[in-house]
């Protein structure tokens, strides 16, 4: 029930030049009001207040602004809808933006499978947006025992006024982030139990919080945190376990709850990524005799970790992106070690030697004047997907059909006896003798992709013909689709719903 999501886009410092990405953290959570029977959710934003762009509101007074639509929808029909300003603080120098500034919102939806959107928008750049999408279950049973979504938190303090952190009788400011670098120290948590006493009666019953290991699933001694409870229809937990001495790796949060017989009843488990290179364990040793040791420039390293973003899992992501933005040559190094050998246990390094000349290939022929091959659209289709089996490169393609839905036939007899409906909007839109003149595109497609259908085609685009391609449609799942796509490409030539022969070739992928 809980999903954190980095959110990346190409931003613009105050002087224009490219100088960081947009982050900003979210998840959300699900929780439910047992006397009423509703459930509800929450969304968790947290923006890294260096990627955004700070206006002078008046002499030596900074703030950002993000504008902020958010869309959840059952099937068709939507079902909660809020666009909005999202307001930094003010700070009173730009070199005062090393914090985090957070969004929480609170919505009641009803059980179901719902598709959600959220957009971002820098309002002080001319970035384009940043999106997620992602579907989401709610299934709530007031019949039976059940447990919230296990929302990490930065703190609690109990509350002097109420307000959206506010809850039984606390403010709590969520963690928005699956990555806990070395300066946090603890891992605190919070969820709620509902309808216990249908299980339990008035018995009291015991919940229990412990670090596995996420591969094992070992359990570590030591780091855990237990409290007895008594039954009631919503019993709200809030928790602390000490992790200072956790080495870095990957590992779950798992929450119990056991009754009087030491039967487990009910348990959540949450991943996290920890990041503690003052803690040596077995899953850290000396990287200088892998192949990942083999890098010292921090610089060069931090290119091939965010390089991993096209086949990172989200998690992953969270942590290349806490990893890039400060120093720490021996964390990145295990990091970049560990992330192919959990992909291939036996040969790490030629996995990794594998992706790295992918990433060669896409440096050396995708870069552009201030952006890495890496970050661009085909880059990320070259890594995510590997090499496609057809390529066709157009740079000034010219299509002999004519605009409109009628034959060649069709259009000599107009011409000859009716040019009033010839020149008609319905059917020419006056172009040189009918043809098509598409902007530069190119054609890539993947007979077979691991994660999709055979056949797979992406179309990409230069729109202003500056050498800088950018995917335009494709019909792999997951991928950009845009029905208007050939329109776009032919200049607004195409009439609508009219399939024209670069579309043809899209069809047939050649």
């Amino acid at each position: 029930m809980k999903k954190t999501i980095l959110l990346a886009a190409l931003m613009m410092s105050l002087v224009g030049t490219a100088h960081a990405q947009l982050q900003a953290m979210f998840s959300y959570s699900t929780f439910y009001i047992p006397s009423q029977g509703q459930p509800y959710v929450e969304t968790y934003l947290s923006f890294d207040a260096w990627t955004t762009h700070f206006d002078e509101l008046s002499t030596g007074v900074y703030r950002a602004t993000i504008e902020i639509t958010l869309v959840v929808r059952q099937g068709d029909s939507v079902c909660y809808l809020k666009k909005y300003d999202l307001n930094s603080p003010t700070v009173g120098s730009l070199d005062e933006l090393d914090f985090n500034f957070i969004d929480v919102q609170r919505f009641s939806l009803n059980n179901g499978i719902y598709d959600m959107l959220l957009t971002l928008k820098d309002k002080g750049t001319d970035a384009p947006p940043s999106t997620v999408r992602e579907k989401f279950v709610i299934n709530y049973d007031k019949t039976k025992p059940m447990l919230s979504s296990v929302q990490l938190m930065a703190e609690a303090k109990p509350t002097v006024k109420e307000n959206i952190l506010s809850r039984n009788g606390y403010d709590m400011e969520p963690y928005v982030s699956d990555f806990f670098p070395q300066q946090v120290e603890s891992i605190n948590f919070y969820y709620e139990i509902y309808n216990i006493n249908i299980e339990t009666g008035q018995k009291p019953f015991l919940t229990m919080a412990f670090i596995e290991e996420a591969e094992t699933g070992r359990r570590y001694e030591g780091m855990q945190s237990m409290s007895r409870k008594n039954s009631s229809q919503m019993v709200p937990i809030y928790g602390s376990i000490d992790i200072s001495s956790l080495p870095s790796g990957t590992y779950n949060l798992v929450v119990e709850l056991r009754n009087r017989d030491n039967q487990t009843m009910l348990y959540s488990k949450v991943p996290f990524y920890r990041s503690n290179p003052g803690v040596k364990g077995k899953e850290i040793s000396d990287f200088a005799t892998t192949f990942a040791g083999k890098y010292t420039n921090e610089e060069e390293l931090n290119l091939y970790l965010d390089a991993l973003y096209p086949v990172a899992s989200e998690m992953e992501k969270n942590v290349v992106a806490e990893l890039i933005r400060r120093p720490g040559l021996e964390e990145k190094q295990a990091f970049l070690y560990n992330f192919w050998q959990r992909r291939n246990a036996l040969s790490p390094e030629s996995e990794w030697l594998r992706y790295k000349e992918m990433i060669d290939y896409v440096q050396a022929h995708f870069s552009y004047p201030k952006t890495p091959g890496i970050h661009t659209d085909r880059g990320r289709v070259y890594l995510q997907y590997g090499p496609p089996d057809f390529i066709r490169d157009e740079k000034n393609y010219v299509s002999a059909n004519r605009i409109g839905n009628n034959n060649e036939q069709e259009y000599q007899t107009l011409q000859q006896g009716d040019p009033e409906r010839m020149l008609s909007a319905d059917m020419y839109d006056g172009s040189s003798q009918g043809h098509v003149y598409y902007l530069p595109y190119q054609l890539w497609r993947y007979n077979k992709l691991s994660t999709d259908d055979p056949n797979r085609v992406f179309l990409f685009w230069d729109e202003h013909r500056s050498g800088y391609y950018t995917l335009l449609n494709s019909n792999a799942r997951g991928e950009v689709q845009d029905p208007g796509w050939e329109r776009r490409l032919s200049r607004q030539q195409l009439r609508e719903n009219v399939v024209g022969e670069v579309g043809e070739q899209f069809k047939r992928g050649y």
